[in-house]
């Protein structure tokens, strides 16, 4: 299974004590791959310096790199589906270029994208996928 997490989800996941904790463990463990562009990762690693410590944000950028589960795409098209934030519009983009099964986010930004007629995109919230990740 291919995804794509928005960074909220990630902030989330890494947290020892988080109840999404089983989201990041399900990546580590090689249940499923995550899809990354740069800004994807640029973006992640912004967030985990503004949020956390700068020795999680070496640890997790550096799985990030040698992971054999992410699947790094560079982006040729941008549909602009997201208005509402046009810089969440990243990771509509990459997951449309690579066709994921999802985008897992907690951001209602995201909520126009889902009326959109083509291209479909499954978008679910970190619950949703939480429960997915239970299966697996």
């Amino acid at each position: 299974m291919k995804i794509v997490l928005d960074s909220n989800v990630l902030l989330v996941a890494i947290g020892k004590r988080s109840k999404y904790r089983p989201v990041w463990e399900a990546f580590l463990s090689g249940k499923f791959q995550l899809i990354l562009s740069e800004d994807i990762l640029h973006e992640y690693e912004e967030i985990l310096l503004e949020h956390t410590t700068t020795s999680i944000a070496s640890l997790v950028m550096e799985i990030f790199i040698e992971s054999p589960d992410v699947i790094f795409k560079r982006v040729y098209y941008n549909w602009n589906a997201i208005t509402a934030d046009v810089d969440d519009n990243k990771f509509f983009d990459v997951a449309v270029a690579t066709n994921a099964e999802y985008i897992v986010t907690n951001d209602t930004h995201f909520n126009e994208a889902k009326n959109l007629q083509f291209p479909i995109v499954n978008i679910i919230t970190a619950e949703i996928f939480l429960g997915i990740v239970a299966t697996l």
